[in-house]
């Protein structure tokens, strides 16, 4: 007898999450998952964009540069900075090509996401 109150008092003090808490916390975690997978290709394009640009920079003249960077940007297919969008300077004997843009993304109604994307060349 007595074992059989101490497991139900055991139980009746027991809590966990609700039925509202669980749909609450799935509709966080899956609109956290949308706007996830909407970011990721973004910083896909930032790396071959960065690859680009590290690529360009074994250019010697502003227009090699610019044609290195858009030969690779044909074949890596990212539309976000072209050739004509580069900062190309001279920092001692090495060239330095730097870049900026933003990305936005939609996420319901008037409310945008913008992320600013910029690098340079080491």
């Amino acid at each position: 007898m007595r074992a059989n109150r101490s497991i139900r008092s055991r139980a009746a003090h027991q809590r966990g999450i609700s039925f509202i808490g669980l749909l609450f916390v799935a509709v966080v975690v899956g609109g956290l998952g949308v706007v996830i997978a909407q970011v990721i290709p973004t910083l896909i394009e930032w790396q071959a964009i960065d690859k680009a640009a590290n690529k360009a920079k074994e250019g010697s003249t502003v227009p090699e540069v610019r044609a290195i960077f858009d030969r690779a940007q044909a074949i890596d297919d990212f539309k976000s900075v072209t050739g004509k969008d580069l900062d190309i300077r001279k920092v001692g004997d090495k060239v330095v090509v730097s870049y900026a843009y933003e990305r936005e993304i939609p996420l319901f109604g008037p409310a945008y996401l913008t992320l600013k994307y910029k690098g340079e060349t080491r």
